[in-house]
Formats: C-alpha cells, structure tokens, sequence
C-alpha cells in the first residue's frame, strides 16, 4: 500500500505556476468592460455643453452632447472604408523590410513597414480634399461618439478573431497568453505575431490607422474650429502641432516598435486591438477636442512655457531612444563609443552611462513631459483634458514595473548590479 502510495506521488506532475498580469483574469475583465465606459465618459463628462470643472466637481452630471449620436451606419462605413484603405495602401505601397527578434523557435519574421509613406500619401489626399472643398474634415466633430461606437465594435470583433484564430494551425503563442483562462488571454493576447500571410496584423495597426486616425481627428477639430471662428487658436495649433510630431517621429522611427514589448513580448489581443484602434486615436485627440469646444486664450509666456517644455521632453524622448538604438546596433559608432556599460552572463551590454545613466527609463520621462505640453494649452479650469497626463504617468509606471520584472528573469544578478548603478527608474532623485 505504501509502495502504491508512493508511486502515485512520484506520477504526479505539478503544473507550471501561471503568472498574471493586470489582476489576472478579474482584473482583464474589468479592463475589457471600463475601457469604452471611460471612452464614452470623457464625452459625456466634457462636451460643448457641460465639463467638470475643478472648482466644482460634483454640479456637472453626465449627458450626450447635442447634436451628437451614439451609433450611425454612415459612421461605420466611415470607419470601415478608413481600416479597407488603410490597409490597402500598406499592401500596395513599397516599404522596407526588417527583420525582428529572435522568436521561441530560433526563426525571425520580416516585417514590411511603410507607415511613414501611408502617413504621406494620406496627408496629401486630405489636404487636396479640404482645398477643394470636396472633404469636410470638420464632419468628424458631430460625429465623434457614432465613430467611436464603430470603432469599438471593430476592435471587439477583431479580438474575438485573433482569439479564435490562435487556435487554428501551429501557432507561435504569447509567453503570457496561454494562461488556459479565456478571458485573461482574449485580454492579454494569446498569438504573439497574427499574420495573413506576409501580413503583419499587429505591427500594422500598432503604426497605421491608429496613429494616423489620431491625427485626423486633431486636424478635423482645428478645421471646424476654423469654420466657426475663422482662424484657428493658438492653443489648436499647438496642440495639433505637438501630436502631429509625436505620430511623424514614430513613423519616422518605425523600426524601433520591433524591439518594443508590444511586438516581442506581449500577444495580439483586446489589450492591443482596442489600444491601438479606439484608446490612441479617441482618447489621445481629447486636447483638440477641448479646445474647439472649450477656447482658451493664452498669453505669450504661457504659450512660450508649454513651447519649453514640449521642446525639453522631446530631447529626453527622441535623444535617450536614438543612443539606445546606435548603441545596440553598434557599440563602437562614434557617437556611443564613449558610453559605459555592464557585461551580462548573456552576452549582452546594459548601458550605465548617458542618458540611460540618468534613469532606467529616462526616455519614458521625456514622454511624460510631452504629455503635458499637450494638456497645457487647454488651461486649467477643468481637470478632464488632464486626463491623459494622469492616465499616461499611471501607465509609464506600470511599464516601467512589467519590463523590471522581465529584465529580473532575463538577466538574473547582472539586473541587480545594474539596479545599484542606476538606481533611478523614471526621475532622477524622485524616482
């Protein structure tokens, strides 16, 4: 008996600890629900009729804008006819090709990337449109809520197919995303690189229609804005300016997301689909929003103020990511040859030296300060326009934690020698 009983121990096979992430299971599905609540909230809480005002918090009660409808079939064969063009022009037109990381099988994908030449063909079909007065970009403004309910039904119905699809054929899975709990990996993203064909389904909305929707949105409110006054704010033009910028650097930059965590590390799921396609381009264009509802004059040295700091988080920003990419692509180019840096058991070097000295993270603090270069302008009697700052700081930390985490297991003791050398995670002497 004692010897069956034994030999039944020796069979059992623990099974790997599943490690989650966002509260697991519960707390994805809290995402998956709060997510489009806090998308419409921000219209409903801050529209031309009503915003939060920080003096008064309580006397303003949510309500659908007037003039603005929910849902609209013209708004989702807008949308529709945006994701079909977009997605055409990328498989049409030219582009580079590049291979990524090393996989889990010891291949690597080639990646065709062309967002910057979408941006540009886009660009100029919309601006020959608005100059001939045969595209009213300005139609996006009463229009907003039903665009976005379409593209929450795109983006929802998108991650039910990735999750569907990463079942079919051998598929290469997300570290992560293999949980065996459906709502944690329909959240997080259980398929690492989703493809149709050479189609790369997650590099292209993370570079694509998102970012360049995001834009047209922005231009689209300074183009109502200018319809109704006759001249476009100061404020509009900063805002636009700004974030037009921030989307040109990173298609400018494209080749960098192959090493983010977003491609690398983290499957094509809700998480991503809904992020790249509703939260960046109906979320991140609330400032112009604002602003064509809510005008704010500013005075010269405001403005010259928010123009400072824009300029102060873009050299942190572009000037820590091009040292990091010169340094990995060649530590004895010219330009980096001077930096220090750690040797790991991996054969890999951790930059001590530099900008990446200064922080673990330092590029994420460069972010955060162009973050609020594009709140500024919207003054500072209602806290709503200053949600992206709060959310963004938020999740910078949150990424500065997941990616310490990884770093940790991937790199063992050599991470906690490099941790004593950079003791800074995103602010100098702060934190």
């Amino acid at each position: 008996m004692a010897a069956t009983r034994s030999k039944t121990k020796a069979q059992v096979v623990e099974k790997p600890t599943v490690h989650y992430e966002f509260g697991g299971p519960v707390g994805a599905l809290g995402i998956i629900v709060s997510l489009p609540a806090v998308c419409y909230g921000l219209v409903f809480f801050c529209n031309a009729d009503v915003c939060i005002r920080l003096n008064n918090l309580t006397a303003t009660l949510p309500a659908l804008p007037a003039g603005m409808v929910l849902f609209s079939w013209q708004a989702c064969a807008v949308y529709l006819g945006w994701m079909a063009y977009t997605t055409l022009l990328h498989l049409l037109l030219p582009g580079i090709r590049k291979e990524g990381i090393l996989l889990p099988d010891n291949t690597r994908l080639t990646y065709k990337l062309n967002g910057m030449r979408c941006f540009l063909v886009t660009m100029c079909l919309v601006g020959a449109g608005v100059y001939s007065g045969n595209l009213d970009l300005g139609w996006v403004h009463a229009n907003f809520l039903a665009l976005l309910t379409a593209a929450i039904i795109f983006s929802n119905t998108l991650s039910v197919c990735l999750y569907a699809g990463s079942f079919v054929g051998n598929k290469t899975l997300a570290k992560g995303g293999d949980s065996g709990n459906w709502v944690y990996d329909f959240f997080i993203g259980r398929e690492l690189n989703p493809r149709i064909g050479g189609f790369d389904l997650k590099v292209f909305c993370e570079l694509v229609p998102g970012l360049i929707g995001w834009l047209l949105l922005d231009l689209g409110f300074a183009q109502r804005q200018f319809q109704t006054t006759g001249a476009v704010s100061p404020a509009m033009g900063l805002v636009c300016a700004f974030q037009a910028l921030y989307v040109v650097d990173a298609l400018w930059f494209e080749t960098a997301i192959l090493t983010t965590m977003d491609v690398t590390t983290d499957g094509f799921g809700f998480m991503l689909a809904f992020g790249d396609l509703v939260w960046v381009p109906f979320t991140y264009s609330l400032q112009a929003r604002y602003i064509l509802e809510h005008p704010k004059e500013l005075e010269g040295w405001f403005l010259a103020l928010i123009l400072a700091i824009k300029v102060a988080g873009y050299v942190v920003f572009r000037g820590s990511n091009l040292e990091k990419n010169w340094f990995r692509n060649n530590p004895d180019d010219p330009r980096v040859k001077h930096l220090r840096y750690l040797p790991t058991e991996r054969g890999t070097r951790l930059i001590v030296s530099g900008w990446w000295g200064v922080a673990r993270h330092v590029n994420y603090l460069g972010d955060w300060l162009m973050a609020w270069a594009w709140c500024l302008p919207c003054g500072v009697d209602d806290i709503v326009p200053y949600f992206y700052v709060i959310y963004f700081g938020i999740l910078l930390v949150h990424r500065d934690l997941r990616d310490g985490e990884a770093c940790k297991e991937k790199y063992g003791k050599d991470w906690d020698k490099y941790t004593a050398l950079v003791p800074y995670r995103l602010i100098p002497y702060v934190y």
